[in-house]
């Protein structure tokens, strides 16, 4: 019997060169693309789950950040029958999805380029969508699992009511979808960035900045009218303005600068995103690193 594991050493490990060109130059069928895709899914989220300081920094975080603003920010937003806290929360669902599918694998597949993983891979058969597929794949598992301890947090403590209306959760999936899709795009665009094992500042500031402008953090509409005009151009704005049309009081959407959930617009945003995302893959991503001979 063939284990996982061994399917995907098998794939990692090095191949004949004439054999690893011809299989890169030929293109791969869809089904042979979908089943190496399948290997590298089961692969990839076993490795996550092995990873276990990633794993508890990774569900710490959020749900530690949570606590302390629900502790500091109190009582009804004016003319809503939302509660900061409640904000806060969905605020923090936002947040996973954006370190998850793009901080954290911006860092991954960099850390894979600079220890050469990256560049073992791209001598085998395996063709390059299968690896994505894997890499999204492990995404959207860590991302569903955070958003679940978010949500248990956030229904225990915070007041968080779970919609009952099928249309809400089909906004939840199509706003996540998209959502998770555009960060995990840019995420891999943006390893190129990081040049060296200990550049992933690069990545993480500019992150950090756009979840304090984007209503992560801030209510967006307290924000000052130049920064939320800004911070209206990245999709993290929207993501977050997503979930909260899903888990907040229909009411809390009188609060928000169009004084509508907008989402029509939110979806083109982020599909906009997914194609700058596409592009920026397309035009940056490298198998080999700087120094790779």
């Amino acid at each position: 019997m063939v284990t996982t594991d061994g399917v995907a050493e098998a794939l990692a490990a090095p191949q004949d060169t004439g054999q690893a060109e011809a299989a890169r130059t030929r293109r791969a069928p869809l089904s042979e693309v979908w089943r190496v895709g399948r290997v590298r899914m089961a692969a990839e989220v076993l490795q996550l789950s092995r990873n276990t300081g990633l794993l508890i920094f990774t569900f710490a975080v959020p749900v530690v950040m949570l606590l302390l603003f629900g502790s500091i920010f109190r009582g009804k937003i004016d003319g809503t029958s939302a509660t900061y806290q409640q904000v806060y929360a969905t605020g923090m669902i936002g947040m996973c999805v954006i370190n998850g599918a793009l901080q954290n694998l911006a860092y991954t597949v960099a850390a894979e380029r600079h220890s050469k993983a990256l560049k073992r891979l791209r001598t085998t058969p395996m063709p390059a969508a299968s690896y994505f597929i894997g890499k999204v794949a492990s995404v959207l598992a860590a991302t569903v699992a955070q958003i679940t301890v978010m949500l248990a947090v956030g229904v225990a403590v915070m007041g968080i009511r779970l919609p009952t209306s099928p249309g809400r959760w089909l906004t939840f999936t199509w706003v996540l979808v998209l959502g998770a899709t555009a960060c995990s795009l840019l995420g891999i665009g943006m390893s190129s960035l990081i040049r060296s094992e200990n550049g992933s500042a690069i990545v993480w500031l500019p992150i950090m900045v756009l979840q304090f402008i984007s209503g992560v953090f801030i209510l967006f509409s307290q924000l000052p009218k130049s920064v939320q005009v800004i911070g209206s151009l990245f999709p993290v704005k929207w993501l977050c303005q997503g979930m909260r049309s899903v888990f907040l009081p229909e009411s809390f959407k009188y609060a928000e600068p169009a004084r509508s959930w907008e989402h029509g617009r939110l979806a083109l945003v982020l599909v906009a995103w997914c194609v700058v995302g596409l592009v920026l893959c397309l035009k940056t991503f490298s198998w080999r690193g700087r120094d790779d001979g």
